[in-house]
Formats: structure tokens, sequence, C-alpha cells
């Protein structure tokens, strides 16, 4: 990486932080959670991911969301030492420059939040750990490659299961936000098998059954976080910052079952306070 492009990722490296505290708190705080040296790099990934993560949120029609995606690919593959102008995507250029971070996993990461932009259903089970597998299982792998990345193999079945837990948890919090824009991140199969539609899951008029269908999807989650656990020795201890975010994830999921359907009116968020406890103990133990 040029001197150039070195000079203004140091530059940028505050602002990115600050956003990312704004966009993502635990993320934010998992940064903070990681060696200072590599505390601007991870910032500017997760600081990414958020970016790419909100904009449903952001724009109003889909098709303005396929054109700022379209623009990240553009940013992330410009000649090396240009800027882009955007604090983000040049911290991010410098740090896939400086980690040799793989471009074709950041631009499935980009790819796979078009789903996000529009209605459709999440067809199976697959469909959904795919999904999940493109965006955080390969956060948490690429966070490996700045962290230890001579150890970073040996951490890639523990990433792709508990990405696919992290997402679950994710989602299970995100419902309330997810019904008011009439989208179900839910597996259509999982909803099939309980006798529910995504319209009847959405209208929540069948509460035995939502509570069945939210039971059954903190199943798949709980499913992923234990095969995650099993490969957890696999972990060098340098890399355990880029699992700290899974903290969280067993006591999500444990309330998510307990709540059932209320999940969809009101979320059992857990307090930030607890959330940076579970993962300051996760980054300690390397349990979670």
């Amino acid at each position: 990486m040029s001197a150039a492009a070195t000079r203004a990722s140091e530059g940028t490296g505050g602002d990115v932080l600050a956003e990312l505290r704004d966009l993502d708190r635990d993320r934010y705080l998992a940064c903070l959670l990681a060696p200072a040296e590599h505390r601007a790099d991870l910032a500017a990934l997760y600081a990414f991911n958020a970016e790419i993560a909100r904009l449903r949120d952001v724009v109003r029609e889909p098709m303005a969301g396929e054109i700022r995606l379209q623009w990240w690919r553009d940013a992330l593959d410009g000649p090396d030492g240009t800027r882009t102008g955007h604090p983000v995507a040049d911290a991010l250029r410098a740090t896939i420059a400086r980690h040799n971070l793989p471009l074709p996993a950041l631009h499935a990461m980009i790819d796979a939040r078009v789903f996000d932009l529009y209605d459709d259903p999440m067809g199976n089970r697959a469909t959904f750990e795919a999904y999940a597998g493109e965006t955080a299982s390969a956060l948490i792998q690429l966070a490996c490659l700045i962290l230890d990345p001579k150890a970073a193999a040996q951490s890639s079945d523990a990433a792709g299961h508990g990405g696919v837990a992290q997402a679950v948890a994710g989602t299970l919090l995100l419902l309330p936000q997810h019904r008011a824009r009439g989208q179900v991140f839910l597996p259509a199969d999982l909803l099939a098998a309980i006798g529910l539609d995504r319209d009847q899951f959405l209208a929540a008029d069948r509460p035995a059954e939502v509570d069945m269908a939210i039971r059954a999807f903190a199943a798949l989650g709980r499913e992923h976080l234990a095969s995650a656990r099993r490969a957890a020795g696999g972990i060098s201890a340098a890399n355990r910052a880029a699992f700290a975010v899974l903290g969280p994830v067993g006591p999500v999921l444990e309330r998510a079952d307990k709540a059932g359907h209320r999940l969809l009116e009101s979320p059992p968020v857990p307090a930030q306070w607890r959330r940076q406890w579970w993962m300051w103990r996760a980054l300690r133990s390397g349990r979670w």
C-alpha cells in the first residue's frame, strides 16, 4: 500500500470508529476489546458492514439501494492509492491492502444485502444459512484475517456456525422492525412445517403457531451455536476478539424462546452493560 493511502487511512480512523459507535454498538465494543493496533482496521471492516446492512432504512426504493451497493463494489475495486472521499470506503480499502483481505468475500457480502432491499421470502433453511454465511460468518472470518491471519483457517468452522447463530439472534431482535416493513427472514419451509405462511406470521393472529415458529428458529440458532462451540478449540487466542460478538447470542436465543410471539411487538433486548459483560467474558475465556 502506498504511503499516501496509509496516511489517508490513519486520518479517517477516528471518524470511522465514531461512526461505528453510532451504527453498531456491539461491534464498536468488540473493537475496543481488540488489541489497539488492530482497532482501526476492524472498525473499517465493521463500519462497512453496518453501512450496507442499513441501506433498507436510508433509501426509499430498492433500486436506489442497488445503486448504492454497486457504488460499494466499484469503490472496493478501484485502483490502489486512489480515494473515494468516503471515510469508511477509504479506510476499508487501506485495510484490504494491509491485510490482503479477499475481495470476493467482500463482494459476496454486498451481493447478499440485495435481499434486504426487497420483501421476497427467505425460501428455506439452506437459503438463510447461505445468507448468514455470506454476511455474519464472513465478517468473523475476515476479522480473523486482520487479527491473526496465520491461524485464521483454523477458525473457519467456528466462524461459519457462529455467524449463523448470530444472524438468527439478530433476526429475532429485529422482528418488530422487519414486521413493520413487511419482511420475514424466517425460512418459509420452517413456517410451512408449522402451518403458517408469510402473511399469517406477520399478522400474528395465531399466537400459538407463531410461538412455535420463533422457537423453531431459535433452535436453529442454538444448533449452530453448539457446533461453533465444538469447533472453538481451533480459535487462536489472538482471534478471540473476532468472536467476542457471539457473547450475547446464547442469552438472546434463550430470551426469544421464552418470549415467543411477544417478540413481534417488543423484543427483550439485553441491556448494554450485559452485552458488554458477555462479550468481555467471551474474549477472556474463549467461551460464549
